[in-house]
């Protein structure tokens, strides 16, 4: 009986590390982009903010077969997007995901994203001693970023 009391104890002590661990990442203004019939990528955005400093190591959703960070940048005169394996968060400063920057892309969409409904996410995060975290948020589905802002020009071609 002592050895189960033990390991539940031992087991309540590790959960309420990891969750601490994974609560030290603020999440703001989160939100991804709606999608059409026929359309199978799109983007995820939100505000970062780590006061210990982080990484930004992977994201996963049911509604994606693949969930990337991607980064998007000029290079001459071509916007080019690329999957990029982290993104740094400095301790205490807000790193922005936004459309025409770093964002979270959901590729092979299963189902169109409607708009006023919500997609799961869970975003894999790294400390400075390597250790993993996750953080599972709910993005809510929208043409616009919260507050109605546009979402900028550079993402209007590409629907993401």
């Amino acid at each position: 009986m002592l050895l189960i009391r033990t390991s539940l104890a031992v087991a309540c002590l590790m959960a309420g590390a990891a969750f601490a661990q994974t609560a030290s990442v603020k999440v703001e203004g989160a939100w991804a982009r709606a999608t059409v019939q026929g359309q199978k990528g799109t983007g995820a955005f939100m505000k970062l903010t780590a006061p210990e400093g982080a990484r930004l190591v992977g994201a996963s959703s049911p509604a994606a077969g693949v969930t990337e960070v991607h980064e998007m940048k000029m290079e001459g005169d071509v916007m080019k997007m690329r999957a990029v394996p982290a993104l740094d968060l400095p301790a205490g400063k807000t790193v922005e995901l936004k459309p025409g920057g770093y964002h979270v892309m959901l590729l092979d969409l299963k189902a169109p994203l409607a708009k006023g409904t919500s997609v799961p996410v869970t975003l894999v995060f790294q400390d400075a001693k390597g250790a993993e975290s996750r953080l599972n948020v709910s993005l809510p589905v929208a043409t616009t970023p919260p507050g109605g802002a546009t979402a900028g020009s550079m993402m209007d071609g590409h629907k993401h």
